[in-house]
């Protein structure tokens, strides 16, 4: 990286310059399997055929006009999207944190039209929801706050997956909402006990609580379901999508219903590049080709294939603590410090990443082939070994 770049990433020492289905080459030559998938973007894989047709088609005709006019492509995708998941409206931005930072405003707006002028919403430990800062202030971590500070006020920090400190804050006059991610990404692929939604779903209802849920990281099909809380029904108010919405061309969308799907008018919110024509209809072919290939079955199946296949190869290993995840959202927890895991996995051709210090993030794409998926785990086993014998 040259001095140029402002570092604000630790980049590992690799350049890739094509893609294909699950593979990647380096400016070298040398392949590459991803188990990362651009950090769980890439759900149809590298370089797609539809994805380039629609790039090719959408370039050479419209790209961007504006949100000062009709978009077409903008009101099929939030169609598709509002058939998908209950909803009511949407609202299209550029990124996971422009969704989340909608869905604070929201949140604010809608305690405001209750008289409650400084609201307040409910966010958990350990969480991830985005880099602005207002997305950053609801983050449950501290070493992301470092340096920012003051925060943006309004958020009130409980443990994740504890439905009883939730409800702790029920006769706090200023609470608006309650935001969780449904399963925590960055955080470490951590899992909520089963009931964690139906109960949130319960409280926010008794309180007059908006239930938002980040599923930036889990939706699209990640889970196995289109959006992660459809495995318990619990329907939010207020969900946030982005990463893997268009396979790499960069949107964000936030969607509502309910009260909430009623509270942002003309005035209260914008986007310059939003919803553009080029991103929706990406957008628009990536969740019709989740549809007509099968691909929550498809995730469902090679993440309980994967997940076997670890739990099995790293059964006599005393370092391993759990394996556990949901679909293709997959994490292996160590019992030590395993970032270097990351640039040992490099050196012999597969990506992945560490999270939360421990947790061996996989994040493959929901159409990766049984023999890839099987190498992937093979790959992994030996960097894993590698690692425990050192």
């Amino acid at each position: 990286m040259t001095a140029t770049i402002m570092p604000t990433y630790a980049r590992l020492p690799v350049s890739f310059e094509r893609g294909e289905g699950s593979w990647l080459w380096d400016t070298e030559g040398k392949t590459y399997l991803d188990g990362l998938g651009g950090i769980a973007v890439c759900v149809l894989g590298h370089a797609h055929p539809g994805v380039a047709d629609t790039l090719a088609r959408q370039g050479a005709t419209l790209v961007h006009t504006s949100n000062l006019y009709g978009v077409p492509a903008q009101e099929a995708l939030a169609g598709t999207l509002i058939r998908l998941s209950g909803m009511t409206n949407v609202f299209f931005g550029n990124s996971g944190a422009e969704a989340n930072e909608t869905a604070f405003k929201i949140a604010r707006l809608y305690g405001h039209n209750r008289d409650i002028e400084a609201g307040e919403i409910i966010v958990t430990e350990g969480s991830f929801h985005g880099r602005t800062l207002g997305a950053l202030s609801a983050t449950g971590s501290s070493k992301v706050h470092a340096g920012f500070h003051p925060l943006v006020s309004g958020f009130v920090r409980v443990p994740f997956g504890d439905l009883d400190a939730v409800k702790a804050h029920s006769s706090r006059s200023t609470v608006v909402a309650v935001l969780v991610e449904p399963i925590q990404g960055e955080g470490g692929i951590v899992m909520p006990p089963n009931d964690y939604l139906v109960g949130l779903r319960e409280l926010c209802d008794q309180n007059q609580w908006l239930m938002i849920l980040d599923e930036v990281q889990t939706g699209i099909g990640r889970t196995g379901e289109w959006f992660a809380w459809q495995h318990s029904g619990a329907r939010p108010d207020v969900m946030t999508l982005a990463k893997g919405l268009a396979n790499g061309i960069p949107i964000g969308a936030c969607l509502a219903h309910g009260v909430a799907a009623k509270t942002l008018v003309p005035g209260n919110h914008g986007s310059t590049f939003g919803g553009s024509p080029l991103a929706c209809s990406v957008a628009q072919t990536v969740l019709s080709t989740i549809e007509e290939e099968q691909l929550l079955c498809r995730a469902t199946e090679l993440g309980d294939r994967v997940m076997s296949q670890l739990k099995q190869g790293l059964a006599d290993n005393d370092r391993i603590v759990d394996v556990r995840g949901q679909g293709l959202m997959i994490g292996i927890e160590m019992s030590v410090e395993c970032a270097e895991l990351v640039g040992m996995a490099l050196e012999r051709g597969l990506l992945i990443n560490v999270t939360a210090g421990r947790v061996i993030r996989l994040l493959p794409a929901l159409n990766m082939t049984d023999d890839d998926a099987d190498e992937l785990v093979t790959r992994l086993l030996s960097v894993i070994r590698a690692f425990h014998n050192r």
